[in-house]
């Protein structure tokens, strides 16, 4: 199957197919690249990225750090003369990725945060102490303080298997190496 079509069948049923089959009309024009905010700052070419989705370079589309750079702002969307759906292609791409086990070391950790703490951003004492400075409780009424509501989420996580797909091994409560 060329990556292009498992790209399609992948998103097509989430986002519908014409959408995702948006990714076949790309003209190679650049605006999207020239216009991403997050390419100003960081290494990904949304051009560079939708070029090898139709070359078939599936194996260096997904493991390409440039995958997890878009920060889903739409703007390549937005200024795309053909009209391709850039943005929601790399997110379909990136389910693509994720379930073959190409995840970002930074993703894989602050999920390991939501499985062990709910939150994706642990509660440090500087988080503690700012809250105090404007009157609220150390810790949110979140899973910090509802236990039960942390379970209800490891159970989500165990059953969907979220845990094995970001390496997470409940014995020592963080990633496997």
């Amino acid at each position: 199957m060329e990556f292009v079509d498992e790209i399609i069948e992948t998103g097509g049923p989430i986002l519908g197919t014409e959408h995702i089959e948006s990714l076949r009309v790309c003209m190679q024009c650049g605006k999207c690249t020239g216009g991403c905010p997050s390419g100003r700052l960081t290494a990904i070419r949304t051009r560079k990225l939708v070029l090898e989705a139709l070359l078939n370079m599936r194996d260096e589309v997904l493991s390409s750090d440039e995958l997890w750079l878009c920060t889903t702002c739409y703007t390549c969307y937005e200024r795309c003369p053909r009209n391709v759906k850039v943005t929601d292609i790399t997110r379909t791409i990136r389910n693509i990725a994720a379930k073959e086990g190409y995840l970002a070391l930074s993703h894989r950790m602050a999920s390991s945060y939501v499985v062990k703490t709910g939150h994706a951003v642990p509660i440090n004492d500087a988080n503690k102490e700012n809250r105090k400075k404007l009157g609220l409780p150390e810790v949110p009424p979140t899973t910090h303080t509802y236990k039960e509501a942390l379970q209800g989420i490891q159970s989500l996580v165990k059953k969907t298997g979220f845990d094995e797909l970001i390496g997470f091994d409940w014995e020592t409560m963080n990633l496997k190496e």
